[in-house]
C-alpha cells in the first residue's frame, strides 16, 4: 500500500517542502530510504523500528520503500524520523490515511527508541513554510514556544509517538498550542549597565554615535583599559528587537540548535564574542551542509572581535563582503544558499605586541619595526570598512576608585539612540536598501550628508592631511551625518565634521609614528 505524509528539510536558512512517500510491498523484508538522504536520514530506519515496536505496534515483513521527494535535494538530519513512522502505519492500515486532516498537515521530530518525540533543529523555519503549504503543524514539544511566535498556522505540541497515533486515530486529542506571551511581555534583560563604567568618556560618546548610527567601531588601548567591558554593553544601548528581528535571529540560531529550552526565543540583541584562533568557516559560516558562523549569529546584534590583529588574514579578508554587503554568500557545486550579517562590529586591539606602546606608566618592549609590523596586519581595505577609531587609554587611580554613581545608565544613552534611529527611519522610510546612516552609498551621500562651508573647508583640509582613501571620506560623512543627528541638526556643520575627524585615529597612522 502507498501513503504520503508532508515534511520538509533544511538547507541554509530556509526549509523546503519534501514529500515523505511510503510504499509497502510483498517481497522479502527490507527497508529502503531513498532520495539523497544522509547517514542520519538513513538510520531512520533503525529509529523507527524500534520506536514501533516498543509502544505496541509492528513492522511489516514486507518490502519497504520510502521516498524523500523530491530526489534531487539533499536531505540531512533526524526530523523525517516522525513523518516516516506515520507514513508506515498508514501504509499497513494500522492508522487512517487519506484524510484531509493529514493532508493538510506538516510533520517533524526525532525519534528515541522508547517512542518519545525528542526537539530538532531548525523548527522556526518549518513554522515558516508550513504557513504557506499546510495549516497545521506536529512538532515535538519542546519547539511548541519556539515556534508560537508565528502567526496563521495550528501548532500541535508532539511528545511521544503513541500520542499523536492515538490522536489520529481519533482516540486521544492533543491540544493546540496557543502561547499565552504578548509581544510587549518579551522585553530584554542585560546583566551589564554602562553605569558600571567609570571614566572613558570619549569612548562612551564614540560608542553612542557608532550604535546611533550602526557604524562598526574599533578601539585601541593598552591591556586593562575597558575596551573588553565597553564592547560587552553595546547591545544593552541599542534599540529593543522588533518582532521581525527576533524572529530573523531566532531562525539562526534554531538552525544551530542554540536556543535554550527555557528561553526558546531571542529577544536580546545578540553579543557573540570569537576566539582570535577562529577559522574561516566557524566565523564566516559553511561546511559540507551550510551552517551560519559566528557574524550571522550576531545578526542584529554586536560582533565582538578582541585581540583583531591576532585573527587570521584570510579571516579578516573575508569579512570585507559581510560587512558591506549585510550578507554572506556560500556556494557549492550545485546549490547557494544566503545567511544575513547586518550586525555592527565592535573591534578592540592593543597598540602593539606586548600592548604598552603610548603608555603613560608601562614602558613598550617592541621594537619600531615589530610595531609598524603589528599595524600592517590590518589591511586597508578592511579598516576602511571600519568608520570609528579611537583610542581607549588607562584610567587614572582618581577614575578607578570613584563611585560609578554617577555615570550615564544604559537606558539613558538607550533613549537618545532610539530618537535618532527614528530620525534616520523617518528620513530613509522610502528607500528599500537603506535604513541607517551606515548604509548610505553613492548618490545617497551626496543628497542627505549636506555640509556647510565651513564643514566642507575643514573636510578638505584632513582628507589632503591624513590622505583619506574614498571609503574614509565616505566614512567621515555618515559618521558626521550620526553626529549631527544627535545634535537635532539638519545640515553637518564644523562641530560634526571634526568631531567625526577625530574617530579616524588610525588615518593619522600612530602606529607608525615610530623613529626606525
Amino acid at each position: 500500500m502507498f501513503s504520503h505524509v508532508k515534511s520538509a528539510t533544511i538547507w541554509g536558512l530556509d526549509a523546503y517542502p519534501v514529500d515523505v512517500e511510503v510504499d509497502i510491498s510483498r517481497g522479502l523484508p527490507s527497508f529502503h530510504i531513498v532520495g539523497l538522504p544522509d547517514e542520519a536520514v538513513t538510520e531512520s530506519r533503525e529509529r523507527v523500528r524500534a520506536a514501533l515496536k516498543n509502544i505496541g505496534f509492528s513492522m511489516p515483513p514486507q518490502r519497504i520503500v520510502v521516498n524523500l521527494s523530491p530526489a534531487d535535494i539533499k536531505k540531512e538530519g533526524v526530523l523525517f524520523d516522525l513523518p516516516i513512522a506515520i507514513g508506515i502505519l498508514m501504509s499497513t492500515g494500522q492508522i487512517p490515511g487519506g484524510s484531509k486532516y493529514i493532508a493538510n498537515s506538516m510533520f517533524a521530530g526525532e525519534l528515541s527508541l522508547n517512542g518519545l518525540v525528542k526537539p530538532i533543529k531548525g523548527a522556526l523555519s518549518l513554522a515558516l513554510l508550513a504557513k504557506r503549504e499546510a495549516n497545521t503543524l506536529f512538532i515535538p514539544s519542546k519547539n511548541a514556544k519556539e515556534v508560537s511566535v508565528i502567526d496563521g498556522i495550528e501548532i500541535y505540541p508532539v511528545s511521544s509517538l503513541l500520542e499523536i497515533i492515538l490522536s489520529l486515530k481519533g482516540e486521544r486529542k492533543i491540544k493546540e498550542y496557543i502561547s499565552t506571551e504578548k509581544d510587549e511581555d518579551i522585553k530584554p534583560q542585560y546583566n551589564v549597565d554602562f553605569s558600571e563604567v567609570k571614566g572613558q568618556h570619549h569612548a562612551k560618546r564614540a560608542i553612542e554615535v557608532a550604535a546611533s548610527g550602526g557604524h562598526n567601531i574599533i578601539m585601541i588601548g593598552s591591556p586593562g583599559s575597558g575596551k573588553s567591558m565597553l564592547a560587552k554593553r553595546i547591545p544593552t544601548i541599542l534599540p529593543p528587537l522588533t518582532k521581525e528581528e527576533s524572529i530573523e535571529v531566532t531562525r539562526i540560531y534554531s538552525i544551530r540548535g542554540l536556543l535554550k529550552e527555557e528561553k526558546p526565543i531571542i529577544t536580546e540583541r545578540p553579543f557573540r564574542a570569537p576566539h582570535s584562533s577562529s577559522s574561516l568557516v566557524s566565523l564566516i559560516g559553511g561546511g559540507r551542509v551550510p551552517m551560519p558562523g559566528e557574524i550571522s549569529l550576531a545578526h542584529n546584534g554586536v560582533l565582538f572581535m578582541d585581540e583583531f590583529p591576532e585573527f587570521r588574514r584570510d579571516v579578516l579578508e573575508a569579512l570585507r563582503q559581510p560587512i558591506e554587503d549585510g550578507y554572506v554568500t556560500i556556494s557549492r557545486a550545485n546549490y547557494t544558499t544566503r545567511f544575513p550579517t547586518k550586525t555592527m562590529i565592535a573591534a578592540a586591539s592593543n597598540p602593539c605586541f606586548c600592548g604598552f606602546y603610548n603608555d603613560p606608566i608601562r614602558e613598550c618592549t617592541c621594537t619600531p619595526s615589530q610595531i609598524i609590523r603589528y599595524r600592517s596586519k590590518l589591511s586597508g581595505p578592511i579598516m576602511d570598512r571600519i568608520d570609528i577609531h579611537i583610542e581607549v587609554p588607562r584610567l587614572q587611580y582618581e577614575e578607578i576608585s570613584r563611585k560609578a554613581s554617577g555615570e550615564e545608565t544604559s537606558a539613558t544613552i538607550r533613549e537618545r539612540v532610539i530618537n535618532v534611529r527614528n530620525i534616520q527611519r523617518k528620513r530613509y522610510e522610502e528607500l528599500p536598501d537603506i535604513s541607517l546612516n551606515s548604509d548610505l552609498y553613492g548618490k545617497y551621500i551626496e543628497k542627505y550628508c549636506i555640509l556647510t562651508d565651513g564643514a566642507r573647508v575643514l573636510l578638505k583640509e584632513a582628507f589632503s592631511k591624513l590622505g583619506l582613501s574614498g571609503r574614509g571620506y565616505t566614512s567621515i560623512l555618515k559618521v558626521a551625518r550620526t553626529i549631527a543627528d544627535l545634535e537635532q541638526k539638519d545640515n553637518i556643520d564644523e562641530y560634526a565634521i571634526s568631531e567625526a575627524i577625530q574617530y579616524r585615529s588610525l588615518d593619522r597612522d600612530i602606529f607608525s609614528q615610530v623613529k626606525l
